[in-house]
């Protein structure tokens, strides 16, 4: 080996090292500001208020201001665009949910979730509720398909186009065999409104609804879980009215690629930390959600399965508009 040829190995070996201390001195530091958390909905939506009550949490265990920005807009889109292009340092995390893979299979963003983000943690699963207006004449899920059935494609369905609100209902729509007309209502909070108003007829919501229903405003028809869930023990899932489907909607953490794996794991210690809090579980139970913590690995093992599904379901539905 010449001396040159060893110069510049020692040369790239230093720069190596310097790389490693320099990382190992940022992780160790890690946090010392404020973090944001940009959830790509409105204020006051199910997304927001699963992690409105976490982010005092992961402060607590963070030591460090967690600071929610919420980034709505294109069915949650615009902000996974943000998020995605934020310096993957630990300081943006993204409050993401399923419809990171409906959305891009869609065709309404080019970013795919391996491709743009490294997972940290999930936190939470909800059960969707095909829900309708108090204004609609349909009392019962067997009323609704029947009716659907004389009149394809006129029962007007609220979601956040590509999103899961949207995949929900298709996926029940398609096994009753029925179709329904989709408009777009970005967001729960907007989308409940315009049943309660009339505007729409039906929408995907859940248990947070519940009081709306027990004033007589919404109508649950039934319920998208495995089986019946606290809160919803009157309201029968699709399974036991003959269609073997389920849906739900997972929450957690996500950050730019290329974040350090030191400040993942500080990120996941602290989510970890964080959804054993009894008063997240007070409040999950609040949203009709089941607190469900994964880590790293994990949510990144659910993530990949559920990438498929959701592409074979984009399929199936006629809705596939990217591989």
């Amino acid at each position: 080996m010449t001396r040159t040829s060893q110069r510049l190995i020692k040369t790239f070996m230093s720069a190596i090292a310097l790389v490693t201390a320099t990382a190992t001195t940022f992780a160790a530091d890690y946090p010392d500001r404020a973090i944001k958390l940009i959830v790509p909905w409105a204020a006051g939506g199910d997304t927001d208020l699963i992690f409105r009550p976490l982010a005092p949490l992961l402060q607590k265990y963070l030591g460090q201001p967690i600071v929610i920005a919420n980034v709505g807009g294109a069915s949650g889109t615009v902000g996974e665009r943000e998020a995605s292009g934020a310096a993957p340092d630990g300081y943006t995390l993204f409050g993401a949910h399923d419809f990171i893979h409906s959305v891009y299979f869609g065709g309404m963003i080019d970013i795919k979730y391996d491709a743009a983000f490294e997972p940290v943690c999930m936190v939470s699963s909800t059960p969707s509720v095909i829900t309708v207006g108090a204004k609609t004449p349909w009392k019962t899920f067997k009323e609704l398909v029947e009716d659907a059935k004389k009149r394809p494609d006129q029962i007007v369905v609220g979601a956040s186009l590509g999103s899961t609100s949207q995949y929900s209902i298709a996926i029940a729509a398609n096994a009753a065999g029925v179709t329904f007309k989709y408009v777009p209502y970005d967001g729960t909070a907007k989308r409940m409104n315009a049943l309660l108003g009339g505007h729409i007829d039906v929408g995907d919501s859940n248990l947070t609804q519940k009081g709306k229903v027990d004033a007589g405003l919404l109508r649950f028809l039934a319920n998208m879980s495995e089986k019946r869930t606290t809160g919803l023990e009157d309201v029968p899932t699709l399974k036991e009215l003959g269609y073997n489907v389920t849906y739900s909607v997972n929450r957690g953490i996500m950050v730019p690629k290329g974040t350090p794996a030191a400040v993942i794991a500080k990120l996941n210690d602290a989510c970890a930390k964080a959804t054993k809090e009894p008063e997240f579980a007070k409040a999950m139970l609040l949203q009709g959600t089941e607190v469900y913590y994964l880590d790293p690995k994990g949510y990144a093992d659910y993530l990949k399965k559920t990438d498929v599904q959701t592409k074979d379901i984009s399929k199936a539905l006629g809705l596939l508009k990217r591989e």
